[in-house]
């Protein structure tokens, strides 16, 4: 007898379910491959335990987004009649294999080491444009179509944003229906995306920064209209959910301020990134289907060994940071109160410091998302109206920034760059103000 589902173990989800036909998908080359794509990138030269993959990520999606599908699509929990109208005209069964594969291909454009390098991609080009390229023209695209009965363009929709697309193909537009669908593992409030990756990050790196209550936010998630005056329906939540999404929006900050934005973690990507440039052909990754399919982690790995045994190698220097761990050391990290002195503060000290030490012993970081209010509909438990999350949340009204202004020196120098940055941070500062202000003069 042939076996219809397959059960997958996973530490996150317990198990993850695939039919037959899905399977196809797991085991095509483009999906394989993400074995080979760490999903933290160098992540692991510091939390030793995150090694996990594209792979297992990706599985998690799935079964996260099958989760929320069945939420908000069970009738028991659409409160709304134009909603529940609007369900009844769609086929559910179709759009949960859709999402089902969407949610499975989502990432498989991603390059080595994830997004540690992706400032290397090709010009105008972002991973997202790969995965779009590698759903609607490999075997991907023949497998939705043959095995799964499904059009490549609607499973590619809701993998991707709709502004990511739209990016690619100008003609596509989105239907309501569709842009739920796609919000489901792309949103920015309840993607299941992000959610799977701040418990499956949290786990292998052996924090507690990422967790939250997913079970509890998945089951008050509703589709709901935007607002009490905008009938257009999106993904919002029950009020009794909101705790659970103040600590999913708080995950994401901590997890980014302690983990994802740590100084030896982005110097270590720094290094990588210098490795690359020297690497690859023409100092980028190459605009090719084939090539992408073929590239993972493991080439650049064997590559990094190689390099920083050989002091022939044009990229030897580089890999053996990477390899040794003779990374840049953190030597400052520009403070508010030298941002309120110069806006340029990071730029102006680096500067000053390539010209005293050479741009070869000195590196920047830095990194910027604003915070501000996270906007979502609520469903008020007692009066069935719409608020809005802000209205509910002091928490969601506040999200913090998430910044790096770090400055790195080569480790030999470090304490005299430490020495030098102290006595001097002032009076460079502010004779940069002093140049501008006569400049404009």
């Amino acid at each position: 007898m042939v076996k219809k589902y397959h059960e997958i173990r996973d530490p996150i989800c317990n198990f993850i379910r695939l039919d037959i036909n899905e399977r196809n998908i797991l085991d095509s080359q483009p999906f394989q491959r993400l074995r080979n794509i760490t999903q933290l990138a160098t992540t692991y030269l510091i939390y030793p335990s995150a090694t996990h993959k594209r792979f297992e990520h990706s599985l998690g999606t799935l079964e996260l987004a099958t989760r929320v599908f069945d939420v908000i699509t069970n009738p028991d929990n659409v409160y709304h009649d134009q909603i529940r109208d609007a369900l009844k005209t769609e086929d559910l069964h179709i759009w949960r294999k859709t999402l089902r594969a969407a949610a499975l291909c989502h990432d498989i454009g991603h390059f080595p080491f994830s997004h540690a390098a992706e400032e290397l991609l090709p010009e105008g080009k972002t991973h997202e444009t790969f995965t779009l390229k590698l759903i609607l023209d490999s075997e991907i695209s023949n497998i939705l179509k043959d095995k799964l009965k499904l059009q490549p363009k609607d499973v590619a929709k809701l993998a991707l944003k709709p502004k990511d697309y739209q990016k690619e193909d100008k003609t596509i537009e989105y239907s309501n229906f569709e842009a739920i669908m796609s919000e489901i593992i792309t949103g920015d409030a309840f993607g299941v995306d992000r959610m799977d990756y701040l418990l499956r990050d949290s786990y292998h790196a052996g924090v507690a920064y990422g967790k939250f209550d997913q079970y509890r936010l998945i089951d008050t998630l509703r589709i709901l209209p935007k607002s009490e005056n905008e009938s257009e329906p999106t993904l919002g939540i029950e009020e009794g959910g909101i705790h659970s999404a103040e600590a999913f929006c708080l995950a994401r900050y901590y997890m980014f301020s302690q983990l994802y934005l740590h100084s030896v973690r982005r110097v270590y990507d720094l290094h990588l990134v210098d490795f690359l440039k020297k690497w690859l052909q023409g100092g980028k990754f190459q605009n090719d289907l084939e090539a992408h399919i073929r590239l993972t982690d493991n080439e650049v790995s064997a590559a990094l060994l190689k390099a920083a045994k050989d002091n022939s190698e044009s990229a030897h220097e580089e890999a053996k940071r990477l390899v040794y761990r003779k990374h840049f050391k953190k030597v400052y990290e520009v403070s508010k109160q030298d941002l309120e002195k110069n806006i340029d503060a990071l730029q102006v000290l680096y500067e000053n410091l390539i010209n005293q030490y050479g741009v070869e012993n000195i590196k920047k970081d830095n990194y910027g998302k604003k915070g501000g209010k996270l906007e979502f509909p609520v469903l008020d438990d007692d009066s069935n109206k719409i608020k809005n999350s802000t209205d509910v949340s002091d928490i969601l009204c506040n999200t913090p920034d998430l910044t790096t202004n770090f400055i790195f020196a080569n480790p030999e120098i470090k304490d005299e760059v430490k020495k030098y940055i102290e006595e001097n941070k002032n009076s460079i500062l502010e004779n940069k103000i002093t140049e501008l202000k006569e400049d404009n003069n």
